[in-house]
């Protein structure tokens, strides 16, 4: 059985805060009692908990990470990489996964790990006055991912600009008819790309004289399977879409399947292009909005950190990472009349 700080004081015959002074090289110990307690640590094979002189610190050496879902691309990429960083540092990552509005709900009435780390991240929710005053309050630097506000740390992409250059380059093909793919806008959990995205592709359109139409925009919930069920109710259409711009990569790849199950062709009956650049994008020669996600994961964790380091020297300028528009087969050529 290991031996405790206890057996360390006892074996030394001195208190157990001497030897926690002793163990962390504080000035107030003599030298023959530091001596002493060494010498008994040494002899019991003591090993002191990370734990608990994180708690002597008055640090966690932990970061919270807050995100809607765990199990879509965007986030399982930004967990993977803000944990390599934080581990890099020497800090651990409490995850919190929020899943539906009910949890949601529950972590800003409760905000259960205010206690329990030493800063905290929030990955890409479109957040109310109430939600944003409540993190406010928490007595350590919060992050912003995805999204940015005022007196907070912030690293994201231009959404609303990536998604206009998709739909400009489809309009560069000559397309006029493009139907969109893209998140649930009134969705209770209320994240920022169905939102921001779905205002760039419009933008687009309004730009070159063309009106939205509502019947060629489908919800496609993120997910491939989403994605192919809202690409067959825009090929449906008695007047089909020539393009169609997916919100997400996976949406896209749903929509390919859905176009080649009704016998059409792609680029030629129907371009597609998406958006992030998902690891099977190229893969699959998919046209798309690049965005880079582990760059983005790295900036907002390493400001965070410093602010941690140093609350006095926090810089709560939002940082905005450019997206790059990656033309792959699925959008072709011009295409005139389309």
């Amino acid at each position: 059985m290991a031996a405790s700080i206890e057996d360390v004081a006892r074996l030394a015959g001195v208190s157990i805060a001497t030897v926690s002074r002793a163990l962390r090289g504080l000035p107030d110990v003599a030298t023959a009692t530091r001596d002493r307690v060494l010498d008994a640590a040494t002899e019991l094979h003591y090993v002191a908990s990370p734990f608990a002189a994180r708690l002597a610190s008055g640090r966690t050496a932990t970061v919270g990470l807050v995100v809607p879902w765990v199990n879509r691309w965007f986030f399982a990429e930004v967990i993977d990489k803000v944990e390599t960083a934080l581990r890099t540092s020497g800090y651990d990552l409490l995850l919190y996964n929020l899943g539906d509005a009910r949890g949601r709900g529950r972590f800003f009435e409760q905000l259960p790990m205010r206690k329990r780390v030493d800063a905290m991240l929030i990955a890409s929710l479109v957040m109310d006055e109430q939600e944003f005053t409540a993190l406010g309050a928490l007595p350590y630097p919060v992050g912003l991912l995805g999204m940015r506000r005022p007196g907070f740390l912030s690293t994201c992409i231009d959404d609303v600009a990536g998604a206009r250059t998709a739909v400009e380059h489809l309009l560069e093909r000559g397309h006029r008819r493009i139907g969109l793919i893209g998140g649930d806008a009134d969705d209770p959990m209320r994240y920022t790309p169905p939102l921001s995205r779905h205002d760039g592709y419009r933008d687009a359109l309004a730009a070159a004289g063309i009106e939205a139409d509502p019947q060629l925009e489908a919800v496609g919930y993120f997910t491939v399977e989403g994605g192919a069920e809202a690409a067959a109710r825009l090929l449906a259409l008695p007047h089909r879409p020539s393009a169609i711009f997916a919100e997400s990569d996976e949406m896209a790849y749903g929509a390919l399947r859905s176009i080649a199950r009704a016998g059409l062709r792609v680029p030629e009956d129907v371009a597609v292009i998406g958006f992030d650049d998902h690891v099977l994008a190229e893969l699959m020669d998919l046209s798309t909005i690049r965005q880079p996600v582990a760059a983005q994961a790295l900036d907002i964790t390493t400001r965070l950190l410093a602010a941690v380091a140093d609350p006095d020297l926090v810089d709560t300028e939002a940082v905005t990472m450019p997206t790059e528009l990656i033309v792959r087969a699925t959008t072709g050529t011009f295409r005139p009349g389309g």
